[in-house]
């Protein structure tokens, strides 16, 4: 399969929520047109607001899984939406890690693609 060339740093727990916990919801200060498939990279920093615990045990600082985004939505009924805007994601799937730096906005991370693979 073909991976997608570009990634979107989050900070755990929440990208691992995405691959495993049904949040279908990415909320960011500023929209995109972006639609497809992206890389989810787990950034190396914790969401403060979710406290050191709720990430214990979880890879950062590498790419995790891949996700689509669908949409770019200023409300939605999902309970992960917090805006101003959502970027709406479906068909998320875990990676084997691969580390790598993560960087704000969409990037291409700076890895060997011919190593991603899916987790059984």
């Amino acid at each position: 399969m073909d991976f997608p060339r570009v990634a979107l740093s989050i900070r755990q727990p929440w990208a691992n929520r995405i691959l495993v916990g049904g949040k279908d919801i990415e909320n960011r200060t500023w929209r995109t047109s972006f639609r497809g498939p992206v890389l989810i990279h787990a950034a190396q920093a914790i969401d403060p607001f979710a406290g050191e615990d709720a990430a214990l045990g979880m890879r950062r600082g590498g790419i995790v899984g891949v996700m689509e985004i669908v949409d770019c939505v200023t409300q939605s009924a999902s309970p992960w939406f917090g805006g101003p805007y959502g970027f709406v994601l479906c068909n998320p799937r875990p990676l084997r890690f691969a580390p790598c730096r993560g960087k704000l906005g969409f990037f291409t991370p700076a890895i060997d693609f011919t190593t991603l693979e899916f987790l059984p």
